[in-house]
């Protein structure tokens, strides 16, 4: 098997599962970036976004947000949480077997999450929002059709 998210929700691979039911599988990501930090996936294979179903996604948020909430609740005293999908290469996706971090915070834990990044002006702001905008209606017509 390629994917080794699909050999981890086969049980081919070995992991520490946290929750699962007929759709979903979450389980500790084997280099956290911190105590708790989850991954959940959907057990059909998607690679990213751009083939994942909206109510694929949604789903995945909607154990994240559980996770997330545990951590909040239990011993491991998360004073909140990071969630978050990477998207392609370029967004630093690894496994390509679409996947939403559930990554606990402690206050003053000093992590770094989006070490490096900059915040940056657009200089077109109206002309990044004129093109996002249309692609959108593009899609949303695309998808009527």
């Amino acid at each position: 098997m390629s994917c080794v998210f699909c050999a981890v929700v086969a049980g081919d691979a070995p992991a520490v599962r946290v929750y699962e039911d007929d759709e979903y599988l979450a389980f500790l990501d084997i280099r956290p970036f911190t105590r708790g930090h989850t991954l959940v996936v959907p057990k059909q294979h998607f690679v990213d976004l751009t083939d994942t179903p909206p109510a694929t996604l949604a789903g995945m948020l909607k154990v994240g947000q559980r996770i997330g909430q545990a951590a909040r609740a239990s011993g491991l005293h998360a004073d909140g949480n990071n969630l978050a999908i990477n998207d392609g290469r370029a967004a630093f996706q690894s496994v390509f077997h679409i996947h939403l971090h559930v990554v606990p915070r402690r206050n003053g834990d000093r992590l770094s999450f989006a070490k490096g990044l900059l915040m940056r002006r657009d200089s077109d702001r109206e002309g990044t929002g004129a093109i996002l905008r249309a692609a959108l209606a593009s899609s949303e017509s695309a998808q009527s059709d």
